[in-house]
Parts: C-alpha cells; structure tokens; sequence
C-alpha cells in the first residue's frame, strides 16, 4: 500500500506513558509513548467510536475514555477474548520527530451530496448559510469541493437563526433562494424563526438539514427528532433523502418549489446518505422544468379595471413589496393617471420620495402625506400588497386587486375587480387598454402634503430633553449620509416605526421581517443583503433589544470582511413593549434592559465602533463609518420618548 509520512509530533513532546490525538492527513491517530516505544492507532475505539486520543494507559493498557475498553496502546490488540482493535498505522522515529504513514490519498469518490450541490448550482444557487456539525459533515464536504472550484459561497455563522434570517433577506432583495443549513436536532430547530419569516413574505428559501443516520431515526437516538415533522407547517415542499431515492429529482423539486411559490423547502439528510456513491448520477437542473411567469391578466378582468379607472377623479396607486421588480411600467400608469403612489411599509424604497407622485408610506409605520391620499381617493390600484392591518388600505373604498397569487385577492374583504397576474404585465395591460382620459392632476397637491410634513419633522429634529437623541435627528443625519442605491435592514420595534416615518427613501432597498414582525432580523438580513450585492452600501437599523439577540453575529461580519454599517439606536430598553404597556394602561414591567458599550463591543470583535451622545456627533459618525471598509456599529443613546 502506497503511504504519505505525516510528521505529528516532536521526539520528546510525548512524555512516557502518555497518549495524545494528532493529525496526519485526513487521519486522526491516537499517538501512544509506553515502554520506550510509540504506537499510533486509529483514534477511533471500534466500540463505539470514542477518541482513544483523549483516553489514559492503564496498568499498561490504552483505555477509551468513553467506555472504558482496553487495547495495547503500541499494537492495538485487545486483552484475551475479545476480537475488535483499532486499526494500527506504521510509525517511524526519525532524527527530526515522530511520523506516521498513512494510506495515500486517493481521488474523491462523487456522493449524493455532490449531485445535489451540482444540482443547486444548476438552479442558480450561489450562497449558503449555515453551522457545519456532526450529522451534516458530508454535505458540508461537497460545499467544501463546490466552493473550491468557485461554484458557491458558503458562510459560516454563529447561530442557525441568524442563517435563516440571512437567507431570507438575499430572498427579498435578490428574488432568488438562498439556502440555510444546520444539523440534526436544535441545528435545525433553529432555523425555523428565519423560515417563517421568509414563508410568511414570499422569500424563496431552501433549508437543508443534517439528520441522524437512518438506523437510529425514530429510535431516541442522540438528536433524533421528526424533522418532517417539525418543518410540516412551515414548509412547502419537505422531504427525506433516503439511501435509493432520485436525490437530484428531490433537490430539483425543493428548489423549483422555494423559487415558483416564493416558499419555503427542506431537504433532511441521514448522515450515511450524505456519503453515499453516486458516480453515475446526473445533476438536476431547471432546464424544461419552468415556464414563464410572466402571466397576463385576463381580457374582461382588465376591461373591467379600465372601466373603474376612466370613472375616477382621483385615483391613487398603491404598492406593496410584490411589486419589488415590475415598478417601471406601474410608474408609467400613475404618471398616466396623474395618481399619487403609495407604498406599504414592506414596499418602502419602490418609489422615490423625491418622485413627483411618491407620497410615501402608508399605516403604523408611515407619513400623514400617504394617509391624506388614502382618505381622499376614489379608487386605489393595489399592485402585490398583501392588506395587512399595519397597513390600513381603506376597504370601504373601490379597490383593483393585482397579485400573482389568487389566494391573496381579497383575502380580508371583497375587492371590486381582482386580477391574478404577474404584476408588471397587468400594469402594462392597463396602460395599453386606458384610453387618454387623465384624472386630476394631484402633483400639485402632493407637493403641498410634504412641504407640511417636512416642515413638522425639522421641528422634531430640534426637540430635545436632554435624556438623548430624538428618532427624528437620527433619521434627518441618515437622509444626508446614505447612498442612493443603499440596501437597508431594519429591524423591529421603535427604531423601525421612527425609520418608517422619518427616513425618505430615493431608490434604496429596504427589507425588513414584515408579516412575522421577528425581532432580531436586522443583522443577519444585513449580512445576507452583503452576500447579494457586496458592491452597495449596506445599512442595518436597529434596537438595542434586536441586537441583543445576535449581537455574536459582528465577529461573522468580521470574519468575512462585510461591509455593514450598523446603526443602532439604544435607549436601554424594549421600548416598543413600554409603549405598548402604557397605551394598553398598563404598568410598564420588565422591559429595561443592562446593556454594554456596544461601541467597545464592537471593537473588541475587530469592527470599527463609535458612540454618539449628542446629535452633532451624527454626521461625524455616520460618514466616519459609512467610509470604513469593513463592519462598523454607530451606536446612538436615544431618548426613548422622542420617537
């Protein structure tokens, strides 16, 4: 048998009747001194694979450290009557250490694992998110060759719910799945929060999970849980690769089904699976597996729409984060229309604040310049919005219903024309069957509305009482410092409502964990927005209380050289929750918070840190760190009042 020599230790680094765990390629041997002599074993006890490396030698016997079974620490050879030994390597003292040989490297073997890396990458899959753990070390190998030969990205995280979170953010910026990946167990428990916030927005996303090998499943095994089971809500397609399936069929069918439902998928890995030859098998891939979707509206669905819009004199267009795409010819029609724009708060960025017809965002988290237009409209044209109650679309009003999905029309009321289809060829539809009938022209008005709201917010933008910053000061400094094309993340809670209200967006775009409301979103989406486009500025806003949940997520920036810069505004409290208690009239409890120096913390994780206490500190900071390469945090002490 042909050997590689690994040298593993120097000749008196072992003291005499001593054993250790050294490494000598891809082997881990157990290196034993007794007698005089070295040994170097398998380190794995044939029993039940404990480390023979972390064991003792006792009454000149190598104990496993596990079980307590007995093997010569130079041979290998077990005591009389028993038959099992770890595997003996050959082993040379040679005037510069000790080396052990072992078998030669030989070409890796192609595994079902690979087959299904390939066939993501088929699907155009470039980045996951994950932990690398015992149940999930094949997969983690084939990502290991994918990404050596520049076919994906893999970026290793320091919680699984921080990879969800990022998965779903390149979702909704990108439109394309990401993938997220823990092990068996909590590894993959893990990853549910971030998954149904990508489910319950329409992220694609495609979890894969290491699972316990099949023999053990359903037995009580070490991390043996149902995972088909635990994902049945949350995921749309999910199944088990077992040892014969069609594991290209499944992975082709969990990624078609993440990307056409704008879902979630789940594939779950038994660990032999993982390793299993598949030498012979071919990769999926999309090719004859997807048709267009770009789907027209229906004839009379679009003359009936004509019909409402020629009668009104004073329609408004409403988009929601469905339209994230297709905003060029929904523009067109309301600038035929003359017709104010609206967005939701998830659709924030889709329309310039500075445009003409943007009147901002309308709901909890919006301006009194889209709530004017919302009550003195005659029709609102909702493109890809979902109705939600944060929202506040008037349903007592005529309302034109566009959506791809035909479980979203009128899913809380009845709309009075509801049109499936893609949303930027209904808007072309529309625009092409109009006749030239403009309604009046509200530019004028709109124009008015802001010059109100703006003069109200430089107002605020002075308030002080000395207990910190107003929300309005911050988001005023943010406006002067961000970059047209800037991806911000935000968060949830005050910091989140204050962003809504006081931040005018040009062409940003702005994600946020929108139906699910997750505190905790902000970082880690900002890391997948860095993933999906490194070359843009990346913002994250947040609170003290989101940061606090994956505040160990700063080194993961570090460790990848992320370009984010954090904006997190502190008033040592959940302060949403305490605003909350008082209007509910009740007494506000347990929602302070003991916080670090968050600045210092983020220094001490090798980012750049700054902390602000005054608000002409802003604009120093904000383009101090907004110039640095790498991770920065600008921590703001805000008055927790002045929202």
């Amino acid at each position: 048998m042909d050997l590689d020599w690994h040298k593993v230790a120097e000749l008196d680094e072992l003291g005499e009747g001593r054993v250790k765990t050294v490494t000598a390629g891809r082997f881990t041997i157990c290196l034993a001194h007794f007698n005089g002599e070295y040994g170097a074993l398998d380190n794995h006890c044939p029993h039940q694979g404990g480390p023979l490396g972390e064991g003792s030698i006792e009454n000149g016997w190598l104990r496993c450290p596990w079980h307590g079974y007995d093997y010569d620490p130079l041979t290998g050879v077990p005591p009389e009557g028993f038959s099992d030994a770890p595997a003996r390597h050959e082993l040379e003292e040679r005037n510069d250490g000790i080396y052990v040989g072992v078998p030669a490297e030989r070409p890796q073997v192609r595994t079902v694992s690979d087959v299904v890396v390939e066939t993501l990458v088929n699907w155009d899959i470039s980045h996951v998110f994950g932990m690398v753990g015992h149940s999930n070390l094949g997969f983690a190998d084939a990502l290991r060759r994918a990404e050596g030969r520049g076919d994906i990205t893999y970026i290793g995280i320091r919680h699984e719910g921080a990879a969800a979170f990022a998965a779903s953010a390149y979702g909704k910026l990108t439109g394309k799945a990401a993938v997220c990946f823990g092990i068996a167990g909590p590894g993959s428990t893990n990853l549910l929060t971030g998954l149904y916030d990508a489910k319950v927005d329409r992220a694609p996303i495609l979890a894969v999970s290491g699972q316990v090998p099949s023999k053990d499943l359903g037995r009580g095994a070490f991390q043996d849980l149902d995972l088909q089971a635990a994902f049945a809500d949350v995921a749309r397609f999910s199944t088990t690769m077992l040892p014969g399936s069609n594991h290209a069929e499944l992975a082709t069918l969990a990624v078609k089904t993440a990307i056409l439902e704008r879902d979630v998928a789940h594939l779950i890995f038994p660990d032999e699976v993982q390793v299993e030859p598949a030498q012979d098998m071919e990769a999926g891939g999309p090719q004859g597996r997807i048709g267009s979707r770009e789907i027209g509206p229906p004839a009379e669905a679009v003359r009936a729409a004509c019909d409402l819009i020629s009668g009104a004199e004073r329609p408004i267009v409403l988009v929601g984060h469905g339209a994230r795409f297709n905003m060029e010819p929904i523009t067109a029609l309301a600038e035929q229309l003359n017709a104010p724009i609206l967005t939701t708060f998830k659709g924030k960025g889709l329309i310039s604040d500075r445009h003409p017809l943007g009147a901002g965002v309308l709901g909890k988290s919006g301006t009194p310049v889209a709530s004017w237009f919302m009550n003195e409209s005659d029709l609102i044209i909702v493109f890809g919005a979902s109705f939600s109650n944060h929202t506040g679309i008037a349903s007592y009003k005529p309302i034109i219903q566009i959506d791809f999905d035909p479980t979203a029309l009128g899913r809380f009321h009845p709309v009075a024309v509801p049109i499936q289809s893609h949303v930027g060829v209904a808007a072309q539809a529309l625009l092409t069957h109009l006749d030239n009938t403009p309604s009046t022209d509200q530019r004028p008005e709109i124009a008015q509305r802001w010059e109100i709201w703006r003069a109200e917010k430089a107002k605020r933008v002075l308030d002080s009482s000395g207990e910190g910053i107003s929300a309005a000061a911050v988001f005023d400094a943010m406006n002067r410092h961000v970059a047209e094309d800037a991806v911000i993340c935000v968060d949830v809670g005050n910091n989140t409502y204050s962003f809504g209200r006081y931040f005018e967006a040009t062409e940003q775009d702005v994600l946020m964990s929108g139906y699910l409301g997750s505190i905790g979103f902000g970082f880690p989406a900002a890391m997948g927005a860095w993933a999906a486009a490194p070359e843009r500025q990346i913002i994250a806003v947040t609170g003290d209380g989101g940061f606090g949940q994956y505040m160990a997520e700063i080194t993961t920036a570090v460790k990848y050289g992320m370009n984010i810069t954090h904006l997190l505004l502190n008033n040592s409290s959940l302060g949403k929750i305490s605003k909350e208690q008082r209007d509910a009239h009740f007494d506000v409890w347990q929602t302070s918070l003991v916080n670090p120096d968050f600045a210092a913390f983020a220094e001490l994780c090798g980012a750049k840190g700054s902390r602000v206490e005054s608000a002409d500190q802003l604009d120093g900071a904000l383009r101090s760190a907004l110039d640095h390469h790498g991770p920065s945090l600008v921590e703001v002490v805000q008055d927790p009042l002045l929202l």
